[in-house]
């Protein structure tokens, strides 16, 4: 026809794509042969993975998820805590004896200005969130004389660092094992190949990045600690992300999945919880093509993230913290059946290279599982370290410490926790955020707090309700010793006003 330009053909475009898969395994075949061979066995599984992923990541067409197919969440398809029981005393050793906990190790602290694992941060009396998960966990053993083992994810950022850590942990009554998620190539977004020359990551550590959580399952038992915990006879893995101070050991979630005549047949347990306008991006469960399944922000078509984001239609999110059998996660590794969408996740690096890491999501996996469930919990099982804002929550008098264990202060009159937003350029580094404050301010009463510019807390500073505290360019604002802030707004030359 006249006018008519031809599109490229199905024939073109697949055969561009197996191209491209042809040409990945080539180049990843001479990365292979620059790798020293002790090392060989873990970098060539590596990059079976890897192959595997692009080869999804290649084939893929069209979204991921067609808005209009999302269904109503059925009936059932996630409890409410509050239903849930506790186990008789005599019944937890048995059932604790059939846990294993894990803790994603991989992030770095760069978030907070800091180097290293995030993990070994300081975050309340001078105790890491390693610390603290390393007494939760002792504190179990100890109150119910069994051996809950704690396995850390970390991976080639942390897992150095991680180990000088973990020593000092060696008289404590908890057993700690680690392994490493996989190290995966960063590809160039124009020719889609690696951009490494070596595969030695300390030459080049911008080449190489390590995938996100979806990696658990495969790292997990190419590390042989699936089956070593298998034969053992533990039953389930408690994962959570290790910044998450509020994921601890439920023995009301544990006994809802080993008690009763329904023990062992929910394979996966998602924990959920209310969304709030802080939560907006976090993924959330539905029902598509009758099955549970997680639904990220990065799969909504654009013309539906404002409803994504809605509280109204999504009334829940993940918070990351899963229940999983670990018999199931062998079936469905060996049938090969697991099914995670890949998140492509652009970066430019200093270099001016534009790059792609393709990545995977642990709780995507819910849709593999037989009798998956997601769990309606308390705000209080999510309470996740990011930034220094969530920092200064923390740190405290919102919180008490018991046993390794953050509890929300009795004394605090609502059960949510106050919105706190604290400037990045003074306040974005846990050096200079420490720095700032004389002592931690009472926040019993707060419900909100903006802090923004040169601003210095005193000793026993108390602030309530709303409070506004803005320095503007080239003003510093000291609060004053024992002042007490309520509903006020302070401005640029610290004039208190009411708010």
């Amino acid at each position: 026809v006249f006018g008519h330009q031809r599109s490229p053909s199905m024939e073109f475009k697949e055969l561009t794509k197996k191209d491209a898969q042809i040409q990945l395994a080539q180049e990843l075949q001479k990365l292979l042969v620059t790798c020293p061979n002790s090392y060989k066995d873990v970098i060539q599984k590596d990059f079976e993975g890897y192959e595997k992923l692009f080869g999804r990541f290649i084939n893929e067409t069209g979204p991921s998820v067609e808005w209009e197919k999302i269904q109503k969440l059925p009936e059932g398809a996630v409890w409410n805590f509050s239903e849930l029981r506790a186990p008789d005393t005599e019944l937890v050793k048995n059932m604790l004896n059939k846990l294993v906990v894990v803790k994603l190790n991989g992030g770095l602290g760069t978030s907070m200005g800091c180097q290293g694992p995030k993990s070994i941060i300081p975050v309340r009396s001078e105790l890491t969130f390693l610390d603290l998960t390393v007494q939760q966990i002792e504190h179990l053993n100890k109150t119910y004389s069994t051996n809950v083992p704690l396995v850390l994810m970390n991976s080639f950022n942390t897992d150095d660092d991680t180990q000088k850590v973990i020593r000092k942990y060696h008289g404590f009554q908890v057993k700690t094992y680690t392994f490493n998620q996989s190290r995966y190539p960063r590809i160039n977004k124009e020719s889609l190949m690696p951009i490494a020359k070596t595969t030695g990551s300390d030459a080049d550590l911008e080449a190489w990045y390590p995938p996100g959580h979806g990696d658990f399952y495969q790292s997990f038992k190419n590390s042989g600690l699936l089956q070593e915990f298998i034969k053992q006879g533990k039953e389930y893995v408690f994962i959570s992300n290790i910044d998450n101070l509020g994921a601890t050991v439920d023995l009301s979630i544990l006994n809802f999945l080993l008690g009763g005549e329904e023990s062992g047949k929910c394979e996966f347990l998602m924990e959920v919880t209310d969304k709030t306008r802080a939560d907006v991006k976090g993924g959330t469960l539905i029902q598509y093509e009758e099955k549970l399944r997680l639904l990220e922000i990065a799969q909504v078509p654009k013309e539906h993230v404002d409803d994504f984001k809605s509280v109204k239609t999504f009334k829940i999110f993940n918070t990351n913290n899963l229940w999983i059998k670990l018999t199931a996660v062998d079936r469905i590794l060996d049938e090969e059946t697991m099914d995670m969408d890949v998140i492509i996740n652009n970066k430019h690096l200093d270099n001016g290279l534009n790059i792609i890491q393709l990545e995977q999501a642990v709780g995507a996996a819910v849709k593999s599982f037989i009798g998956a469930l997601g769990i309606n919990v308390p705000r209080s099982r999510f309470l996740p370290v990011k930034k220094t804002d969530d920092l200064l929550l923390v740190m405290s008098n919102l919180y008490r410490l018991q046993q390794g264990t953050l509890v929300m202060s009795p004394l605090r009159m609502f059960e949510t926790t106050p919105l706190v937003k604290l400037g990045p350029n003074h306040f974005g580094r846990v050096k200079e955020f420490l720095r700032r404050f004389a002592s931690i301010p009472d926040m019993l009463e707060l419900d909100h707090l903006t802090v923004s510019g040169d601003v210095t807390f005193g000793k026993g500073v108390s602030l309530r309700g709303t409070v506004i505290i803005i320095a503007n360019h080239g003003d510093r604002i000291d609060i004053p010793p024992g002042a007490i802030l309520e509903n006020k707004i302070v401005s640029g030359n610290l004039r208190i006003l009411d708010h």
